[in-house]
């Protein structure tokens, strides 16, 4: 089973690409909890260039009450990561985790329910790209 799901997409820019997969992410139900800019963090902690790479921690708020209610150290997973990688000129992949790849290492079955909704949201919000 694959860890993450992904699609190559065509945008003016990075910036347009991200604002893009947030509002597709809006769509299904998630917020934008947190964002990390890799590209910047690798310059600023080891003076190398890389690629535009954003994280955006992607938090669809039931569901990750009912993930919590059902087991509470689900928090070490959450949020589901999302990325928009810039791969050249006007050509992005954005890729999103696969909840139910991640919930095979936790031993509770009552989560396999709301790993299989947030893996469909998050697999829908790929496929709108």
């Amino acid at each position: 089973m694959e860890y993450y799901f992904s699609k190559s997409i065509k945008s003016r820019s990075f910036d347009e690409a991200v604002q893009r997969t947030v509002e597709a992410l809006k769509g299904e139900g998630f917020g934008v909890i947190s964002e990390i800019n890799i590209d910047e963090k690798l310059k600023e902690k080891l003076g190398v260039d890389f690629k535009h790479y954003k994280i955006l921690g992607a938090c669809n708020p039931p569901y990750a009450y009912k993930a919590l209610q059902l087991e509470d150290k689900i928090g070490t997973m959450l949020p589901c990561n999302v990325l928009v990688i810039e791969q050249s000129q006007n050509k992005f992949e954005v890729a999103a985790v696969n909840p139910i790849a991640s919930m095979m290492a936790i031993e509770n079955h009552a989560l396999a329910d709301v790993a299989q909704e947030i893996t469909t949201r998050l697999k829908s919000v790929i496929e709108s790209l």
